[in-house]
């Protein structure tokens, strides 16, 4: 059986501004580099394949958790949020004409306007996920992570998740001819 731990990357002046970052390639902020310099990759996955998306936010953090830097994989680049990149998800749910809704409520089928669905992005990835032969650490994104973790707990993107992504956690899927949840908790980086 192969597992696939997932990470997301540190936080950039976007995230901390609450920007929809997207596709945009945006460096992790100072705080976020010396954050993720105290921590490494759990002695148990220190040797597994590194990957990472091509985006710096996500090779950035590969690199300080791991201390080597990751083969970029370019499947793992964020979701396209097309003509909401940029915005502030507040500001868009505030205008009754944007169309915007939260993720948590769009189904696999919706998607921003000039962007990706869920669907699609399964679409995308899905080949890489399921190619996997070996234990593979991914650094990558919120929106990444989402779909492959939907994939593995059944949500449909119909309510609430049945998970919460945290950063500088490792959430664990296995794949054994199809995707499952490998534990009920993520495992925490370690402290350096």
């Amino acid at each position: 059986m192969t597992r696939l731990a997932l990470i997301r990357h540190g936080h950039t002046p976007w995230n901390r501004a609450s920007r929809i970052q997207g596709r945009t390639d945006i460096d992790l902020d100072p705080s976020a580099v010396t954050e993720l310099a105290g921590y490494k990759l759990p002695a148990e996955w220190a040797d597994a394949n590194l990957v990472s998306s091509p985006l710096k936010r996500a090779a950035q953090t590969a690199e300080i958790i791991a201390d080597r830097a990751p083969m970029l994989e370019d499947t793992l680049i964020e979701m396209n949020w097309g003509d909401w990149e940029g915005l502030r998800g507040v500001d868009l749910k505030a205008d009754p004409t944007s169309g915007f809704r939260d993720i948590e409520y769009w189904g696999w089928d919706y998607q921003p306007p000039n962007g990706e669905s869920p669907q699609d992005v399964w679409n995308r990835i899905e080949p890489w996920v399921m190619g996997l032969q070996t234990d593979t650490i991914a650094v990558c994104h919120i929106g990444i992570m989402r779909m492959i973790l939907a994939k593995a707990t059944g949500w449909g993107f119909d309510g609430p998740a049945p998970f919460r992504i945290k950063r500088n956690r490792l959430f664990i899927v296995e794949l054994d001819g199809g995707l499952r949840m490998a534990n009920d908790e993520p495992i925490r980086l370690e402290k350096r």
